[in-house]
């Protein structure tokens, strides 16, 4: 066998070098294992040390590459160009611009000067007005007893508690307004909110949520409304106040789970008590009956019945004779006939507690101030103590419809039409009698008549011009002096949007007498606008 050829300088220099290397790579701890590791791997698996390796070059490619900064592409600009941009920029306005119709309604919104009463004093007019556009229903506004009992207490105890109740924010009459709105309603216990229009739509979201179910009237308030957009739960609807079909969508939820074999969600049912919008009762009967046989939850908005309704003015629950317990949740505000500001929840022990965590706006909200704390209270021993009030109110909301049912009437305005075409028990039709609003709409077929007279094509009156023709109304009215007003809506967001209405209401802050020539000047102004100058 032939000698291996002699080994020249450069393969000398090469063998030298590597041994060198190799030598160097093995004094490195570890690195004998490391290429053990590696012919292993490469004898066993090839893929996976090919992968390893590239893996181990891209992160040595990233750590040596240039660093990316973000503003290194920006163009850069002289002082003169960035002068002409400045001028040439236009700010985009705060407020989308006013059509004439917006423009319309802020000039007719009527300015109140000074302290709000049965008869107030209304900015361009010299004599105060009787006033119909307010909630102070039992006119417990103007009582002394209540107004010098807040006063006494801000002098106690300060402006407000600037802070939420769960940290420094309560106080022991803040406990104690809660104790008696659940003794008056009958409940075990009951919660407090700072703002009226966020309770409500702060108590649905502490329930329910994303993939529970809330059954809904689609004749609920807006505030309803946002709370069960929030919730972000799943949505059925039935017709407005119609317990039958309450009893359909509810069988075919029923049949709906069991067929496809759904998992069992919290469920409610959500209605108001006295609706806002349409001036009606719910049968509170037939809604307790409802929840039991298919195992809901009812949640009771009874912000406009509460203090109106019933024996004692404790809302539905009151009215029908249906122990407040059996309703899971009564909500309600009150800054209507409480006199006062903020919102309440009444319930079990384990409702009401749930919220004080659970409640956005309870945890989240500076609480209610002294002075309007101890006013509730004090407006609800007023009920107590002076069963008149509501025979008062009563009185003046019969004689006041007993004017406006008045047949010169009938061809021009419905008043509570919404209602007349959702069937309602005798009980809940009875309860109407007592409901201190109602709203005034003008007739369809009145307005098809005036539209047929003005050879309008589309024979319909827009709403724009309902608007305007029931403003004429209001304006009359406060020429005569009383204060009346349209009723307001959030147009583009509410669900179903009721039709224009004056919404009138009652308060036994006016003398019979008072309350008598009201109502006479209620119905002049629409007999004088609608029949006279509009029909023309």
């Amino acid at each position: 066998m032939d000698d291996p050829p002699p080994l020249t300088a450069d393969h000398a220099f090469i063998n030298s070098t590597v041994h060198s290397v190799y030598e160097l790579f093995v004094a490195i701890p570890g690195t004998t294992l490391a290429w053990n590791y590696l012919k292993v791997s490469y004898q066993d698996d090839p893929f996976r040390i090919a992968l390893e390796l590239f893996l181990v070059f891209f992160a040595l490619r990233y750590m040596l590459s240039k660093k990316y900064k973000p503003h290194d592409n920006a163009v850069k600009l002289t002082g003169k160009e960035i002068d002409e941009l400045v001028e040439e920029w236009q700010p985009e306005p705060l407020v989308p611009k006013l059509s004439s119709f917006d423009r319309f309604n802020l000039d007719k919104t009527p300015l109140i000067v000074g302290a709000q009463s049965a008869k107030t004093k209304v900015a361009g007019y010299s004599k105060p007005l009787m006033n119909l556009a307010t909630t102070n229903y039992l006119n417990l506004v103007s009582s002394d007893t209540i107004r010098q009992k807040a006063i006494d207490t801000l002098k106690e105890y300060g402006v407000g508690t600037c802070g939420p109740p769960g940290f420094y924010g309560t106080l022991d009459i803040h406990m104690q307004l809660e104790q008696n709105i659940a003794r008056f309603l009958g409940t075990d216990e009951a919660i407090i909110y700072a703002q009226g229009f966020s309770t409500i739509s702060s108590v649905i979201p502490a329930f329910s949520k994303r993939g529970d179910l809330l059954v809904v009237d689609e004749g609920i308030n807006f505030a309803i409304q946002k709370g069960v957009q929030i919730s972000r739960s799943n949505i059925r609807w039935f017709k407005h106040n119609d317990m039958n079909d309450l009893e359909r969508v509810l069988n075919d939820i029923q049949v709906d789970t069991l067929r496809h074999k759904k998992r069992l969600t919290r469920r409610f049912i959500v209605t108001e008590a006295l609706f806002a919008n349409h001036g009606d009762v719910a049968p509170l009967p037939r809604l307790v009956e409802l929840k039991k046989k298919f195992k809901y939850r009812l949640i009771l908005d009874e912000s406009q019945s509460i203090g109106v309704l019933g024996r004692r003015g404790a809302g539905a629950t009151d009215h029908f004779g249906v122990d407040a317990k059996e309703v899971d949740m009564i909500v309600g505000s009150m800054a209507t006939t409480l006199c006062s500001s903020g919102g309440f929840c009444a319930g079990s022990v384990e409702i009401v507690d749930h919220q004080r965590l659970s409640g956005s706006a309870y945890c989240f909200s500076a609480s209610l101030p002294a002075m309007l704390t101890v006013s509730a209270s004090e407006a609800i021993n007023m009920l107590t103590q002076q069963p008149h009030l509501l025979r008062d109110l009563r009185e003046r909301i019969q004689a006041f419809r007993h004017v406006l049912n008045h047949k010169s009437l009938d061809p021009l305005i419905d008043i509570d039409a919404a209602s007349a075409s959702s069937p309602l028990d005798p009980a809940a039709a009875a309860a109407m009698a007592v409901v201190p609003f109602f709203h005034i709409r003008i007739k369809p077929s009145f307005l098809a008549a005036r539209a047929a007279a003005n050879n309008n094509s589309t024979t319909t009156i827009s709403r724009e011009e309902e608007e305007r023709a029931l403003q004429d109304v209001v304006d009359e009215c406060a020429s005569q002096g009383v204060l009346v007003t349209r009723a307001k809506y959030v147009n583009d967001q509410e669900r179903v949007l009721p039709r224009p209405s004056i919404k009138i209401h009652i308060t036994a802050g006016l003398t019979k007498k008072e309350n008598d020539k009201a109502a006479g000047i209620v119905k002049s102004a629409l007999s004088k606008v609608l029949s006279g100058k509009w029909k023309k």
